[in-house]
């Protein structure tokens, strides 16, 4: 792959291209992320968790209560019954404009992370192309690339390190296997645990076949 194909497949800036070529494909080399296909689906789905790699650390910057209550469930489904109620939009009300608390609250008690006091959710919010997320996610991770993530979480934010976590993170899930079979809902699933944001996952796959796999 080339920087102007990894450019074009990712629809970033040349300067953006210039600051990811050698992380991303070096990362990708090291963990087996090998032929066009496998390459296509990887860049996809970086692409989506990382806003075409502009997101490097999750902000959790929310004005909208409802919003808040609609995304992050765990922290804000009071009554557990699936839905969002007005008692839990005015008690989302109460984190909205804080990145801080409102990270606390929504990965609390998940993934590793202690309760909301701890501050574990913020310490160990999304950072990454692949958005790495929870105490433990950082722990494994770091193992798996040979850096201590939990003593300093802000490593994966460094464009070497990010890239070779989401490659790590690939390789350990066995998500060559989904792109081999070209099964993007498997693929998206064994990442987010669900299908949140297929849509754009599925479009910026077609791209990257494009570019790729011409």
């Amino acid at each position: 792959m080339t920087k102007d194909q990894f450019r074009l497949a990712m629809g970033i800036t040349a300067d953006a291209a210039e600051a990811w070529y050698l992380p991303i494909t070096y990362a990708m080399k090291e963990f087996g992320i090998d032929t066009p296909k496998r390459q296509a689906m990887f860049l996809a789905q970086i692409g989506h968790e990382s806003g075409s790699l502009t997101c490097q650390t999750e902000s959790l910057y929310y004005k909208d209560p409802v919003r808040i209550a609609q995304i992050f469930k765990t922290g804000f489904d009071l009554n557990k019954n699936a839905k969002v109620d007005p008692e839990e939009v005015e008690f989302a009300k109460g984190y909205t404009r804080n990145s801080v608390k409102l990270a606390n609250r929504a990965y609390a008690n998940r993934n590793g992370n202690g309760d909301e006091a701890s501050g574990d959710g913020y310490r160990y919010r999304g950072r990454g192309p692949m958005q790495t997320t929870g105490k433990a996610n950082y722990r494994d991770t770091g193992a798996g690339i040979g850096l201590d993530l939990v003593t300093n979480p802000d490593r994966l934010s460094d464009p070497y390190a990010g890239a070779r976590a989401a490659a790590w993170f690939w390789k350990s899930r066995n998500l060559n296997a989904c792109a081999d079979m070209d099964d993007m809902n498997r693929c998206t699933r064994l990442i987010n645990g669900a299908l949140t944001g297929i849509d754009d996952r599925m479009a910026r796959w077609k791209k990257t076949k494009s570019v790729l796999l011409a």
